[in-house]
């Protein structure tokens, strides 16, 4: 894991609503150490979606274009606190 890229991918995880803040983090904390290539690719194109359907899609109010995307948001969001 490279210091630099978490701390880069944590400040991309500050997002204009603290709930999707600490959701995001929550994923990079406990997630991103593990996770393979493919899923850290998914990660940050989660990190590319504007916070409005982010969050609609957190709250299955809205589902992503990105079906892989949509699955790591739901993912994200059945993490434990």
């Amino acid at each position: 894991m490279i210091d630099g890229e978490v701390k880069a991918l944590r400040w991309r995880c500050r997002r204009g609503m603290r709930e999707l803040d600490q959701l995001l983090e929550r994923w990079l904390d406990r997630c991103w150490g593990q996770a393979s290539d493919a899923e850290r690719a998914v990660f940050r194109r989660v990190l590319e979606v504007e916070d409005d359907k982010l969050w609609r899609a957190v709250l299955g109010y809205e589902s992503l274009d990105d079906v892989e995307a949509q699955q790591m948001v739901e993912a994200i969001a059945r993490l434990p606190h």
